[in-house]
């Protein structure tokens, strides 16, 4: 039965996820909460306009409830459900006030950071208090290597997180790019759990899970978007489980997709405003960028799926 933890978690969470699938997403389209297309991207998304929204809520469900039978006996999974959790309801929060307040701002940019530094703060606490979470960080292909930043550790904790967060809702962009470069970040961060014995594997196998029940009506063409919900949350998820671990220098590597996507972003936006108006990419994030060179929406999801997919496999060989 030793394996049943990783098996059993995934089995439940993918059941519930599939399950709630045809239930949320018809009341999500009742509520007319339907995706807004910007005008100025690729024609192709334009059939998307009024594809229901806010589908995050299927994989936040399945997460914490297959994640709160297992806590008692794994407790470091609190912290990571408190990240996933937290982030996915600012997400939820912004979603609400765009697609049913019909405010199509959302959150204003402060409101958003303020509340992402508020839940930033939370977790930074619980790591600073844990006796048995070192923040000292494991150093990729040095097996039993760590560096500690010292007085730069919370600093560059929040930095960190923040960075991860954002990157991964700039990923959610196209049908199943997110929720497929994340099962397999997810995928990573179980092998690594049960590797290290880190005791937060019931949470990765629960999200891995939730995401394969979601890629059911999030592939190409997407019947239901995650929106900031889903995005959020996967991003304090995978934050989350890299600090639990001690690995938040693996973050370049397995999270490279998040990471190319919010640098293409800050890239556009500063190169647009120091030259005038010129522009270093088509469009930003980067994704939008090779759909309008040509790619079909199919093909960026399948490159950056095998990229991350490649990166995970090197990133295993970093920890042993």
């Amino acid at each position: 039965m030793a394996g049943s933890f990783i098996i059993v978690p995934i089995l439940i969470s993918f059941g519930l996820s599939v399950v709630l699938g045809p239930l949320i997403i018809p009341f999500l389209r009742r509520l007319k909460v339907g995706q807004t297309v910007r005008d100025d991207g690729p024609s192709t998304h334009l059939k998307k306009s009024g594809t229901p929204t806010m589908g995050g809520i299927l994989i936040m469900v399945s997460v914490v409830i297959t994640s709160m039978l297992y806590v008692t006996d794994y407790p470091r999974i609190r912290p990571v459900l408190f990240l996933t959790l937290g982030f996915g309801m600012i997400g939820l929060l912004d979603d609400y006030i765009k697609v049913i307040l019909k405010r199509s701002m959302g959150l204003r940019a402060w409101q958003k950071m303020l509340l992402q530094v508020f839940v930033t703060s939370g977790f930074a606490y619980y790591l600073s208090q844990a006796e048995e979470v070192s923040l000292a960080m494991r150093i990729p292909f040095m097996k039993g290597y760590y560096v500690d930043f010292g007085w730069l550790t919370v600093p560059l904790l929040f930095m960190v997180v923040l960075g991860t967060v954002n990157g991964t809702n700039f990923t959610d962009g196209l049908d199943g790019l997110v929720s497929s470069v994340t099962v397999l970040v997810s995928t990573f961060f179980t092998v690594a759990a049960i590797g290290t014995e880190a005791g937060i594997a019931p949470i990765t196998c629960a999200v891995t899970g939730a995401l394969l029940g979601f890629l059911l009506f999030n592939v190409y063409p997407a019947s239901v978007f995650m929106g900031d919900t889903g995005s959020l949350a996967l991003g304090g998820f995978v934050v989350g489980c890299a600090f639990m671990m001690q690995m938040p220098l693996f973050l370049p590597v397995v999270g490279f997709i998040y990471m190319l996507e919010v640098l293409s972003v800050i890239i556009q936006v500063v190169y647009y405003r120091i030259s005038g108006g010129k522009r270093v990419f088509k469009m930003a994030p980067l994704h939008h960028h090779f759909e309008l060179c040509g790619w079909r929406e199919t093909k960026v999801v399948a490159v950056f799926s095998i990229v991350t997919a490649m990166l995970c496999l090197l990133a295993l060989l970093g920890i042993w």
